[in-house]
């Protein structure tokens, strides 16, 4: 072929020349050995692209797997697409009211199904076994492009209302959607090319609905085990049924509010919800007349300080006298500090903890004695002691905020009837629409990317880079203890990624195209464009919203 029609491609650095159109499924294939998992995607000069796109300059590449984030996002909205198609064929067409995919559960998806047809472990049985056919076939997953009124006239016909409500709110005048088999559906983000990609997955049921299992990024040719949070999983599914109450169970009925101007009975009758909780929280702690510590503890913006300050308004209401307590303040001294494996210092670890000092305060207090509470100084990285003493009387409890309050080794010589321990997450149940769920993770990076520039001066480039530390963080410490919670309680709210929306998309345009942060930057931007914004205005003051974008009662 004419060396002008070559293109040069460099491929995890070595340099390659392939006819002009080559796709990068073949490019990829040429590279499959040295890879341990399959390879779904390629990183095209920092943009991410599907393996049907085709060499059309020179360029650099990088192979994706599932054993990288974009990778298994890719797998299991591809895994979805197939459920949905075999699902729709062994259960017929016409007798599918509704198949919602609504939430993550310890490595599956939770998926609610609605229409004339009994779900049992049977006919979840016949959809796996039609999975595992179409994927033995390889069968082609297309993307077409569509002008959004004939997309919107496609959904409502196919009884995918949720589909066509949300597309009516789209300004494009026309979307990709994805075909396989004569099956169209409309998805946020990438595929795998065809079905053959899709190997490892299972059906089971659970609760009133079943779980579509998958597998890890750690081990993406096997199923993750299946061990439910079953406390998380109730409060999720109660959640749910919250915001269906409310009207709202996507982001086109969310849209559909704001634009009929109901955003602010919403919005007021969601923080109404939320206040009762927390005061048959407080109304709960009262009534258990041993508890003395109420341990606060979830993962990174989840409002905890927030909550604390709001918990502690209704416990007053209730009678007692509540004190916080920050255990950040018992960090060991810097030069004590554990490091983990590249070096760096571990805050995130128990090690990290003085552990039985805290125990030896707090059982102090417990016996009445007076107890001087340290203060740790950050920038020396020393505890210090400036004469701030407590002693509890009759109706006081201490408010105790910090990664490590659900670890029973963190407070373990505090009798247990004594303790009242409470998981908070922002665990989000608003999805996209019926096939394209929101994670949780998130609606807490977007607040924290708000918080961490208003609060902090940090980029939205430099929250992006440190959140997969945040995140292991996170799994080592906080995620293992959550269902040893009394009590959990859910921070999300059904409008704030709306509200976040003004506030966030500035930063992260900001982020630089050719940082490696920008893939991610680029789908957060992707995904706010799915919403009307809400001003915040009508936000009260005391919202968990406000411990991000500002302007709240509390000192948080």
């Amino acid at each position: 072929m004419d060396e002008k029609r070559m293109v040069k491609v460099t491929v995890e650095g070595e340099e390659c020349a392939y006819p002009y159109g080559t796709s990068c499924r073949a490019v990829a294939a040429d590279f499959q050995q040295r890879f341990p998992s399959d390879i779904l995607l390629v990183n095209r000069d920092g943009k991410l692209c599907e393996l049907h796109k085709t060499l059309d300059r020179d360029c650099t590449l990088k192979m994706v797997t599932a054993r990288d984030v974009p990778g298994i996002q890719t797998y299991e909205r591809s895994a979805v697409f197939l459920m949905l198609k075999a699902f729709y064929d062994v259960a017929g067409r016409e007798k599918v009211e509704r198949v919602c995919v609504e939430h993550s559960l310890s490595r599956a998806l939770f998926i609610r199904a609605q229409g004339d047809f009994t779900l049992d472990q049977a006919l979840l049985d016949r959809v796996e076994e039609r999975m595992r056919e179409l994927s033995a076939q390889a069968l082609p997953i297309e993307k077409r492009s569509m002008s959004t009124d004939d997309a919107i006239e496609l959904f409502q016909r196919e009884g995918l209302v949720h589909k066509a409500q949300l597309l009516s709110f789209r300004t494009d005048s026309h979307i990709n959607v994805y075909v396989l088999d004569g099956f169209v559906d409309y998805f946020y983000g990438y595929m795998v090319p065809d079905t053959g990609y899709v190997k490892c997955f299972a059906l089971q049921q659970f609760e009133d609905g079943f779980v579509l299992r998958l597998p890890t990024r750690k081990d993406p040719e096997r199923l993750g085990d299946f061990q439910p949070a079953m406390k998380v999983f109730r409060e999720l599914h109660d959640s749910n049924l919250r915001a269906e109450s409310l009207g709202v169970a996507n982001v086109a009925d969310l849209n559909a509010a704001v634009s009929q101007g109901s955003a602010t009975p919403l919005i007021l009758a969601y923080e109404a919800m939320m206040e009762k909780k927390i005061g048959d929280i407080a109304a709960g702690i009262a009534a258990r007349k041993d508890v003395r510590f109420v341990m606060i503890a979830g993962p990174s913006s989840s409002g905890k300080t927030t909550f604390s300050h709001r918990l502690s308004t209704q416990l007053r209401a209730c009678g007692l006298h509540p004190h916080a307590i920050a255990t950040d303040n018992y960090f060991v001294n810097r030069d004590r500090t554990p490091r983990d494996e590249n070096g760096n210092y571990d805050f995130e670890g128990l090690g990290a903890m003085d552990v039985e000092q805290f125990n030896t305060d707090m059982v102090r207090l417990l016996k009445g004695e007076t107890v001087e509470i340290p203060n740790y100084n950050f920038k020396k990285g020393v505890r210090e002691y400036n004469g701030n003493y407590l002693t509890l009387g009759e109706g006081d409890v201490l408010v105790i905020e910090g990664i490590h309050c659900l670890n029973d080794q963190f407070t373990h010589a505090l009798p247990r009837e004594s303790k009242y321990k409470i998981y908070i997450s922002c665990l989000t149940t608003l999805n996209i629409d019926d096939h394209n769920r929101i994670p949780s993770t998130d609606a807490r990076l977007l607040r924290r990317i708000e918080r961490d520039a208003r609060t902090r001066g940090y980029s939205a480039q430099a929250t992006i880079k440190m959140w997969p530390s945040v995140r292991r963080g996170e799994e080592n410490n906080i995620f293992p203890y959550q269902d040893s919670a009394d009590m959990i309680f859910n921070s999300a709210l059904i409008y704030e990624t709306a509200l976040l929306k003004t506030y966030v998309q500035p930063l992260l345009f900001g982020v630089p195209r050719d940082s490696e942060e920008y893939i991610e930057a680029k789908r957060l931007l992707k995904f706010l464009n799915y919403f009307l914004p809400i001003p915040a205005d009508d936000i009260p003051k005391t919202s968990l919203t406000r411990e991000f974008i500002g302007g709240g009662c509390y000192h948080a």
